[in-house]
């Protein structure tokens, strides 16, 4: 038969459970025998003792001799097999094992389940596959399609939503809404037999393949099991008839310069859940870059929504090490090789960063290399077991693991930006296709970090820096491509340049810098496209100081970018980020640079509008929340901030916010300076702290005039003296404060020069 690969998981008696949709609509659980086998190595004696040991105490387990290949090791080992019959039974006796001989090395030992599978049949979730079996157990199976298609063979799940009428977290709910195939059904949550009966009745008359929920992993799931096991009413959110949901505990980790908390999750058997507030960047790409992740890393769907992009690269190299007979180590085991301060001086020097031209630019092509690092680890065949190569150095050697696992995900991301580049915007592959390209974006991003990532079974710090070496070497050849091309380097981060001609305001114009920059790098670049107008931000602190991620600009086709302004952070209140990116949408509606400055008044009057509408107190609060992640726990506060008042007054009404977890608050005046938003009372508007909400506005409002030439000490002036002066006084006072800004000389600015082959490198103010 023919249908799609859907689910598995271990079961304590049966083994394997493998869930299938066929072409016929119907749904199979099916068992596979589906042995596993861990390796242990270490001395002739040790691996003696193990095995008398384990014939002892798992006289179940079959045991051999067997040779594999450690990445890092250049002769194979000569290691223990251990093979065990039920998959559900490894994980303990991988543990009692560990235990009993801990001096050992093991391999292969805590790989997930779905992973194994993958690398065994090359079948992946939501793959259509070639079935067979007898009865219900399942013979073999076989993918008919790759994860690399770009238009695999639809997968018809049958999805029904459910989500609460309110977010638990800010008030309680009343009742629960179910979506499925475009009918919607409200069900209250009192009383609540009949709401178990309702969604029971549901659930059996639909039969979905997947729970699409809102706050299902730390509050509706949760809470219908519990009123379920109350009143004694069976609740069929699995299709597996025996075992309870998998539930697993909240963690917080550190990542990236942050404490990220990631809450409790609800994993069920013969149906997926996938939790939309606690899946790891559903809001960036949603179902179908969930799907995608699925594919191309080989994990279950459940997992896959859940985990971080380092998780999905890193399974993606455990997949690649299955498939070529590499072992994959338990812990990792290779610590970074003793240097010198030269050395770290030489190597780690990371990305190459040109601080940016202060001021308001014209006519900029922004360049991109695409995909840069992954680029680079494919190229120059970057792996923890390879000696790297140049940029332009012909290949060597076989390509490693991590080129290996790199390859396909590269290729198949610049495939689809190809084919969005070329489809008309109705085309229904356009949403699907941004989707794909998004879910690759961050796994490639991560995959670099993970060479130098301590945890990292195949990371190595020294590929790690090779990765920036070449980076920062094909960062200075594309910019001296684009100087001799005749044009002015305004700014470069890590894998892009923003640059300027006179004359080049057409993409034509710079088909030949491109082709340049390609062929003196052998790296694929592209243009991002052209402003019409970019202003690059200093430091509020100094405003000689540039800063080299903190800008925004207006493209030719009116579209809007932005970085590390205010409506770009996430602990901004809305009422404030709107009013930024309404102030920028009016100023891009200028159909020239020169025509600029005709829409500065307009922007000024909106600005005192909304201010205005703050001080008489007509802005919901609901727009002036901030929010903040904690960074530890509560007692460790030595001067607590606004965000740790908020939790602490959660805290007394039994809300436990730990590290990682964000905190909404409101900004009033009283003893503790905040209310926590997600108290059950609301605040009294009067309490409002409005001069506190000023200054926050003030400040966005001097991000973006700075670059017209109005001084940030003159804003409040120009908004209090807009609201008393008639529209024309308006429009001279601000005339009087912008002078001719696209004539100003920009402040500061380093420029690299490599070619005084004779001094070496030079700098320049």
């Amino acid at each position: 038969m023919h249908g799609w690969f859907l689910d598995l998981y271990v079961h304590e008696d049966d083994g394997l459970i493998v869930w299938v949709m066929m072409d016929s609509g119907e749904r199979l659980r099916l068992r596979y025998t589906f042995p596993l086998t861990f390796y242990a190595h270490g001395t002739r004696k040790q691996l003696h003792e193990l095995g008398l040991w384990l014939k002892k105490e798992a006289p179940g387990a079959k045991l051999s001799r067997a040779e594999r290949r450690d990445l890092f090791v250049s002769e194979p080992l000569s290691l223990l097999a251990i093979e065990v019959q039920n998959p559900a039974h490894q994980p303990r006796l991988f543990h009692e094992v560990s235990q009993a001989f801990p001096e050992l090395t093991y391999y292969d030992a805590d790989v997930e389940i779905g992973l194994r599978f993958a690398a065994r049949t090359g079948a992946f979730p939501t793959a259509y596959c070639a079935i067979e079996y007898a009865g219900d157990t399942l013979l073999s199976l076989r993918a008919l399609d790759s994860p690399w298609d770009l238009d695999p063979q639809p997968c018809p799940l049958r999805v029904m939503e459910l989500e609460p009428d309110s977010d638990p977290n800010h008030s309680a709910p009343t009742g629960i809404n179910v979506v499925f195939d475009r009918h919607v059904y409200h069900m209250p949550l009192e009383p609540a037999r009949a709401l178990l009966i309702n969604l029971n009745a549901l659930l059996q008359k639909f039969d979905p393949d997947l729970l699409l929920t809102s706050w299902g992993d730390t509050w509706l799931l949760p809470r219908l099991l519990e009123l379920s096991e109350k009143l004694g009413m069976p609740l069929p959110l699995n299709r597996e008839a025996g075992p309870d949901v998998l539930r697993k505990a909240s963690r917080t980790y550190f990542s990236y310069g942050m404490i990220i908390y990631r809450g409790e999750q609800v994993h069920l058997y013969g149906r997926i859940h996938i939790d939309r507030t606690n899946a790891m960047l559903y809001g960036d790409y949603g179902l179908e870059g969930v799907l995608e992740v699925g594919r191309v890393t080989g994990l279950p769907l459940q997992i896959a929504a859940r985990v971080s992009p380092g998780t999905g690269i890193s399974s993606m190299q455990i997949l690649t090490a299955l498939r070529t007979n590499v072992l994959v180590p338990w812990h990792k085991q290779q610590a970074e090789r003793e240097k010198t301060a030269l050395d770290l001086l030489n190597f780690d020097q990371g990305g190459l960063v040109y601080q940016p031209l202060i001021g308001l630019h014209r006519d900029v092509g922004e360049i991109d290399f695409v995909s840069m690092y992954p680029s680079i680890m494919v190229r120059c065949n970057i792996s923890p077991e390879c000696t790297p190569n140049g940029l332009n150095d012909p290949p060597n050697n076989e390509p490693g693991l991590i080129p290996q696992t790199l390859a396909p995900l590269l290729k198949k991301r610049i495939a689809i930006k190809h084919r969005l580049v070329e489809t008309p915007p109705w085309d229904p592959r356009v949403k699907r296709d941004k989707a794909c390209s998004l879910a690759h974006k961050w796994l490639l991003v991560t995959c670099f970090g993970y060479l130098g990532y301590k945890n990292a079974r195949f990371g190595r710090i020294e590929s790690h820096e090779a990765v920036t070496s070449n980076g920062r070497e094909a960062l200075l050849r594309a910019k001296e491509a684009a100087e001799d091309a005749g044009f002015n380097i305004l700014q470069m981060y890590v894998d892009g340049l923003w640059v300027q001609k006179p004359g080049a305001t057409s993409p034509r114009d710079y088909d030949a810098v491109l082709d340049e920059i390609a062929r003196r790098t052998g790296l694929s670049i592209a243009l991002d496209g052209i402003y019409r107008w970019v202003a690059f931000l200093p430091a509020r602190r100094d405003r000689r100081m540039p800063v080299p991620n903190r800008y925004f600009g207006v493209f030719q086709d009116g579209s809007i970018k932005i970085r590390g302004i205010e409506a770009r952070r996430h602990d901004t209140p809305r009422f404030i980020s709107d009013t930024q990116m309404e102030v920028l949408e009016w100023l891009a509606q200028a159909p020239s640079v020169d025509e600029l400055p005709q829409y500065i008044p307009g922007a000024i009057e909106l600005l005192r509008r909304r201010l205005h509408a703050l001080r008489g107190s007509r802005v919901p609060l609901d727009q002036l929340v901030l929010g903040q992640r904690l960074s530890r726990e509560l007692d460790l506060y030595v001067t607590p901030s606004p965000a740790a008042r908020a939790a602490l007054q959660l805290r007394q009404i039994g809300k436990n916010l730990g590290p990682g977890q964000k905190v909404r608050y409101l900004l009033v005046r009283s003893e503790d300076g905040v209310h926590a938003w997600d108290l059950p009372e609301k605040p009294d508007p009067r309490l409002i702290d409005y001069a506190a909400y000023r200054v926050l506005y003030l400040r966005a409002v001097r991000t973006i005039l700075q670059p017209f030439g109005i001084q940030p000490e003159d804003v409040a002036d120009i908004l209090d003296r807009a609201a008393t002066q008639p529209e024309l006084d308006l429009r001279v006072h601000v005339e009087t404060h912008i002078p001719n800004f696209m004539q100003r000389e920009p402040v500061g600015g380093t420029i690299f020069d490599r070619r005084q082959k004779q001094s070496g490198y030079s700098f320049h103010l």
